[in-house]
């Protein structure tokens, strides 16, 4: 059959005959819209995704009509509410409020005993590193609170911080005030200051010697006097303290080097004696400086300001108190019908060449003589009576079983109960001692303090004179010096200490007039404030006072003079230290100096945030860093940076751990530690350097000359004070540097600080004289105009030419002036300008130089490992001064001198080389000139490659000006006029 197609392709024709016939589509109706296109029926060749697949059934069409609900696991807790409340981060427990939870005194008798100025001993403790202060502290506070700390571990209950008791190691002032009873049963209120032994805290011990009346040196009985302990001593001199010794550790005489008891005997007397001599020596140092009058106090067991402790046994006697355990036990074995023995006299005896004869039953100068003449048994008293029953109960204790050892010690009446005679030998030595000494340890250093350490009452007058910038014979001052507390208030704040969740600080201070008061309204006068410029003073309002005991504190109405009291209110207004005074009196109220530390802030870190939107937190954070730590200091670089100053590496590490954990818990990048520099000259200025003003009316010329030797260190230590006229100045420089009159008068100023301005950093080393002669220049117009050319130099003094640096020891004199004589015209825009100008040209035609830090090491180690001790030294730049044996002791002490720039990681280095044998102390000792030229451009800078020597200044100018975002060279065109760039060419071409 032949099929047709039409165009399209369909067939035309008749269908199938084997088809059947299909019957007719059903009709669709029209509903007025397209008709509807034709599908394929086949499902099966259509595509479906691989998301849309269905191989499971739905919970829909498995149970029809159920409605299906998922949740997330909830892993929270029931008893954690859904919205937490801000938790209060705690780093210390200072700020428990109320009285400690047991004392053996009620809140009238404090009060009472805080308003008898008489009954009140201020008194810090001062010592090296691990020496024994704060556990000294815990044998007193266990005789305060009549409690007795777990024997099984040390408390440290000074270390109020919770970084503190993780390092082991006191970073801040711990204030503790206790009330003891002396051997009478007379009380006393003793403000004790736990200061940290640490030689980069040495700033919290100044403080503290603000505010005392007494220095507490504490020294270890085999190290001996160390170099801390002899900065210590000289400071307290210097804050005219009165000065007792604690020899502490002496268990390690026994237990450690078990030396038999005349040995122990002399090493006991070589540390009293080393003590001796360096108070000797301190003592004349600052003799003529302080106007002292009378010889060097003198340290001896028999007077009864040496104290011989172990505090980590729990015991401390003195001579006297251990005189009394032989009287009572005299009293209680003769009931009373033998006459008493007078224990201050037998104690007198018990040191010396003293011997006891059985046979006379008195003390003799000489050995006593045996039968037939001989020589007898030439035994000390202290040795018979003081160190060789101490050595039999130490044996008794470390070599007896238990039920013997109780027999022996119920013999000098201690008892021990039957799991306290189990206890291990080092918790089992201190149950048994202390109760050996039960109530005689805080009675023997209660006497101690209250007899050879003044009273508030009796030593305030020395501290106003000292301290207080105000006039001598004003109202304030006279009220101050006497202690009179219905005068007008005078309150010296020494210290911020941080509150425990570290948002507010409390004023730690002293009050030396007048009384503070809950609610009262006081101005707070900060360490800039003068009565001629007033600006830095603010009102407050005391929001509370309370005394403090370590770990809490107790708070009063109020606190009159002699005590040192916790203000609260006052902190916001408070940078470092201030006075707090009220508006009693009309004399116009001036301030105490600021502190002067015997330590310098010279190592620097550059922080920045994380993220950098955190800025402000940081910088607020900076803000508290500056007030909880007296010598650190912050400051922005013109590049922008963040600068932190700091003593040292561990001062750093602490003030990073506050940063980033209590002050502003942000994330903080740290750059690597380098050092501050100083710039000075060696030279006299090669030609009269001069500067015109913008104006072209005044015109300024100087030169510049290194200052005399010695200078610089006695300005740094206060010898010249900022109350002294122009004439006092002109006669010191006179008597002591043997300058002329007419150059000493002509002292203008001095830079870049001021005297008696709060420190900066760069000090008051730099001199500012008036040469001029009044026949050539108006003395009346440069009057006129010093002000302005004062600052200028101060402003110059502070950034030096060469990389921004502070400059030290350089005079600038004044040769020239010519002043407009219109005050339009002589301006201090005009002028300041123009006087530092001048003074940077001076300074570069005197042949400039570099000055780097230098730090002090003292290095203790075994005899053995001296010898790896010099190559670590010499790899840095280092060089010993002294390496000797210490008398009785198995080490050796190192003395030396260390770059401060080059002693990062040097005690990491030390303690590798060594086997961690040697341990060491830096602080900062000195300035000296970095050897090379700074402005010696044909030295070529190889990276990552060390510099020789001469080359050094250089390299060290180079990265700090690029640190600062500074050009690399220092340009002469940025200082020198053109005039006088002409007449530097004609002096170079003559």
């Amino acid at each position: 059959m032949d099929y047709q197609f039409d165009e399209f392709g369909n067939m035309i024709g008749g269908e199938s005959e084997s088809e059947d016939e299909l019957p007719p589509p059903p009709p669709v109706e029209d509903e007025g819209g397209p008709a509807p296109m034709e599908t394929e029926d086949d499902e099966g060749r259509q595509i479906v995704l691989h998301e849309d697949k269905k191989y499971y059934p739905d919970a829909a069409d498995v149970y029809p009509g159920a409605k299906t609900v998922v949740l997330d696991e909830d892993a929270q807790p029931l008893e954690e509410p859904l919205l937490k409340p801000a938790a209060a981060k705690i780093f210390s427990t200072l700020g428990d409020q109320g009285p400690p939870p047991s004392v053996n005194y009620d809140r009238a008798f404090l009060m009472g005993l805080l308003d008898a100025p008489t009954l009140i001993r201020n008194v810090c403790f001062l010592g090296a590193l691990h020496c024994g202060k704060t556990s000294l502290v815990d044998v007193l506070v266990e005789q305060a609170h009549g409690v007795e700390f777990d024997p099984a571990r040390q408390v440290r209950y000074a270390d109020t911080r919770k970084d503190e008791q993780e390092r082991q190691l006191s970073i801040k002032l711990a204030p503790v005030s206790l009330v003891l009873p002396d051997s009478r049963g007379k009380h006393y209120v003793l403000h004790l200051a736990d200061c940290p032994g640490h030689a980069n805290f040495s700033d919290e011990g100044t403080a503290a010697l603000r505010a005392a009346d007494g220095a507490t040196i504490v020294v270890d009985a085999v190290e001996g006097v160390v170099g801390q302990t002899e900065r210590a001593i000289a400071h307290a001199i210097e804050h005219r303290c009165a000065i007792t010794l604690v020899v502490n550790k002496v268990d390690r005489l026994i237990v450690e080097l078990k030396l038999p008891p005349t040995d122990a005997y002399f090493k006991l007397v070589h540390t009293i004696d080393d003590a001796n001599a360096k108070i000797a020596e301190a003592w004349e140092a600052a003799r003529l400086r302080l106007e002292l009058d009378g010889g060097a106090p003198r340290l001896a067991p028999a007077k009864g300001n040496v104290l011989f402790a172990s505090a980590q046994h729990g015991w401390v006697f003195s001579l006297e108190s251990f005189a009394r355990v032989y009287a009572d036990a005299r009293t209680r074995d003769a009931g009373g019908s033998a006459p008493g023995v007078d224990a201050k006299k037998l104690g007198a005896r018990l040191w010396g060449d003293r011997y006891f004869d059985a046979e006379s039953g008195a003390f003799k100068t000489a050995p006593p003589s045996a039968e037939g003449g001989a020589p007898g048994r030439g035994v000390r008293s202290f040795v018979q009576f003081v160190l060789e029953p101490l050595y039999k109960i130490y044996a008794h204790v470390l070599g007896e079983e238990p039920d013997e050892l109780k027999e022996v010690l119920s013999e000098v009446g201690v008892k021990l109960s039957k799991d306290e005679l189990c206890l291990d030998p080092k918790p089992l030595l201190k149950c048994a001692l202390r109760r050996f000494f039960r109530d005689r340890a805080a009675p023997a250093v209660v006497d101690c303090l209250a007899r050879h350490a003044p009273s508030p009452v009796a030593n305030a007058a020395a501290k106003v004179s000292a301290h207080y910038l105000g006039e001598a014979d004003g109202a304030r001052a006279t009220a101050a010096a006497a202690s009179d507390g219905a005068g007008p208030l005078c309150v010296h704040i020494v210290k911020l200490l941080s509150t425990p969740d570290a948002t507010d600080f409390v004023a730690y201070g002293r009050v030396y007039a007048g009384r503070v008061r809950v609610g009262a309204r006081v101005n707070v006068l900060g360490e800039a404030y003068s009565p001629e410029d007033p600006e830095d003073s603010r009102p407050r309002v005391v929001a509370g006072v309370s005394i403090c005991h370590g770990r809490h504190a107790t708070p009063v109405t109020d606190a009159g003079p002699g005590n040192c009291v916790l203000i609260e209110g006052v902190g916001a207004a408070v940078a470092k230290t201030a006075t707090l005074c009220d508006d009693a009196s009309d004399d116009p109220p001036a301030i105490f100096e600021p502190l002067r530390f015997d330590n310098t802030a010279v190592v620097k870190l550059a922080v920045e945030p994380l993220n950098p939107a955190e800025l402000p937190k940081m910088t607020e954070g900076l803000r508290k860093i500056s007030k909880s730590y007296p010598l650190a200091r912050t400051k922005v670089e013109e590049s922008g940076e963040h600068v932190i100053f700091g003593t040292g590496e561990l001062y750093l590490d602490c003030i990073m751990h506050d940063l980033r954990e209590m002050y502003s818990s942000v994330e903080i990048k740290v750059a690597d530690p380098v050092v501050q520099f100083c710039e000075t000259v060696i030279e006299t200025s090669s030609l009269k350097c001069f500067s015109e003003t913008p104006n072209k009316r005044n015109k300024l010329t100087m030169i510049a000359e290194p200052l005399d030797p010695g200078v610089a260190d006695d300005l740094a230590r206060g010898d010249v004070r900022g109350d002294w006229s122009k004439k006092q100045v002109g006669n010191h420089f006179q008597a002591k540097y043997d300058w002329d009159l007419l150059a000493a008068r002509s002292i203008w100023a001095f830079g870049p600080d001021a005297l008696g301005a709060p420190a900066s950093g760069a000090g008051c080393s730099n001199l500012l004289l008036d040469d001029t002669l009044p026949s050539e220049v108006d003395k009346r117009l440069l009057g006129a105009a010093k002000e302005s050319i004062v600052q200028g130099f101060q402003w110059g003094c502070r950034e030096g030419p060469l990389c921004d640096e502070p400059i030290r020891n350089v005079k600038f004199k004044i040769l020239d002036a010519a002043i407009a004589d219109q005050a339009l015209h002589r301006g201090g825009g005009q002028v300041i300008p123009t006087a530092r100008r001048v003074c940077y040209s001076a300074f570069l035609m005197a042949t400039p130089r570099l000055m780097e830090p230098i730090f002090a090491v003292d290095v203790q180690c075994p005899a053995d490992c001296v010898a790896a001790v010099y190559p670590v030294l010499a790899r840095r730049r280092g060089h010993i001064v002294s390496d000797a044996p210490k008398p009785g002791a198995p080490f050796y002490t190192v003395k030396a001198f260390l770059p401060a720039v080059d002693s990062f990681g040097f005690e990491t280095d030390l303690r590798a080389f060594t086997q961690g044998q040697a341990m060491c102390t830096q602080y900062f000792d000195h300035w000296a000139v970095c050897p090379g030229d700074p402005l010696d451009r044909s030295i070529i800078l190889h990276p990552l490659e060390p510099s020789p020597p001469p080359h050094l200044a250089r390299e060290f100018m180079v990265k700090t000006r690029r640190r600062k975002g500074l050009s690399e060279d220092v340009s002469i065109a940025k200082f020198f006029d053109d005039p006088m760039l002409k007449e530097l060419s004609l002096h170079h071409a003559g």
